[in-house]
């Protein structure tokens, strides 16, 4: 039975194949087993036309680790080519994707034409003297809401979540922008016909309105201040 002792000598020869491994041999020489790609070599002693070499300096040079198990000794060699297709077939963390997604894009347009009509309606009221009720402006108020919601849920890029913020700007702006004149309609207040032209919300409103277009048309998310 084989124990752990200091040195083992175990054979090789003819019979030990290890990938990678190459034998210096001189017939008149002390030969040495070296492994490629591995610094160092082990002794080899020629007994009777067999080659014998030190398992536990075979093991070290090749990096390898040694198990004892009842009358079995095992040597576990490192999967070096293993080990190197792991790594190469690792790919690499993905870049952030830029400028919008295209459901994104879309539902953005959409809740920005809806904003719009909403707008239209407002102004539409204001000018020619009609009263502004919130009755007759809810359906659009309704519908930008749910498009507002639609467009929360397409978004999936950094340029879509940025542009989401200054789109949600624009929503609230236009729902502070109706309230005021729904209000001053309740309260009995002159709402002059050129009202909107001079409101300064409504100024707002309209220049994120532009800026929101432009970065649809371009595809890339712009800030220009013009929704903060």
């Amino acid at each position: 039975m084989l124990g752990k002792h200091p040195i083992h000598w175990f054979l090789v020869g003819l019979f030990l194949s290890l990938s990678g491994t190459v034998f210096a041999q001189d017939l008149n020489q002390n030969q040495a087993l070296v492994i490629k790609g591995r610094p160092g070599n082990v002794p080899v002693i020629q007994m009777n036309g067999r080659s014998y070499v030190d398992i536990e300096a075979l093991a070290r040079v090749s990096n390898g680790s040694l198990s004892f198990a009842g009358n079995q000794i095992v040597l576990t060699l490192p999967n070096d080519r293993a080990s190197t297709t792991v790594e190469s077939t690792v790919a690499p963390a993905p870049a952030a994707t830029p400028g919008f997604s295209k459901g994104f894009l879309n539902a953005g347009i959409e809740e920005a034409a809806t904003l719009r009509e909403w707008h239209t309606a407002l102004a539409s009221a204001v000018q020619n003297g009609y009263p502004v009720t919130s009755d007759a402006l809810s359906p659009y108020r309704l519908q930008a809401t749910t498009n507002l919601r639609l467009a929360s849920t397409a978004v999936s890029t950094d340029s879509d979540r940025k542009a989401y913020q200054l789109l949600s700007n624009e929503f609230q702006n236009m729902v502070k922008l109706s309230d005021s004149y729904v209000a001053a309609r309740v309260n009995m207040t002159y709402i002059a016909p050129d009202a909107l032209q001079n409101d300064g919300l409504n100024q707002r409103f309209v220049a994120c309105g532009h800026s929101l277009g432009a970065m649809a048309a371009s595809g890339q998310f712009v800030d220009d201040g013009s929704c903060n």
